[in-house]
């Protein structure tokens, strides 16, 4: 579970990446590097997909580390719980493409495994 853990937050750096070069490449590395007080936002389709995508990542991202460690903390870390957080990570990793490449249902069907990733889970904290 440790390992999904770390992952997770290797994922995060990818969102985090991911936005940011859609951002520098349609405003420029000037823009990347300063304050950003003129208050310019990336305006191009794959600059907001990214930005979007990494929002619901952190909109789901607190529940996964919560439910993680409540797992390890409790010893319940294997079965149902540990398969997942396997399929929440998985599922959100095939979430980027997706996002970014603007590919419809698909991309709502893989947040729902994320979604039920989450929920075996908890049901592993119940159980």
């Amino acid at each position: 579970m440790l390992s999904l853990i770390v992952a997770s937050v290797a994922l995060l750096f990818v969102h985090i990446g991911a936005q940011a070069i859609a951002a520098t490449s349609e405003l420029g590395s000037a823009w990347n590097a300063g304050p950003r007080d003129e208050g310019v936002r990336p305006k191009g389709v794959v600059a907001g997909r990214a930005e979007r995508a990494l929002r619901n990542y952190l909109e789901t991202y607190p529940a996964f580390v919560a439910l993680a460690a409540a797992l390890v903390a409790s010893g319940r870390a294997d079965g149902i719980g540990f398969m997942g957080a396997v399929v929440w990570l998985i599922a959100r990793i095939v979430y980027i493409p997706l996002y970014l490449t603007g590919i419809p249902y698909w991309r709502s069907l893989v947040w729902l495994a994320a979604v039920v990733g989450l929920a075996l889970m908890a049901a592993r904290l119940l159980v």
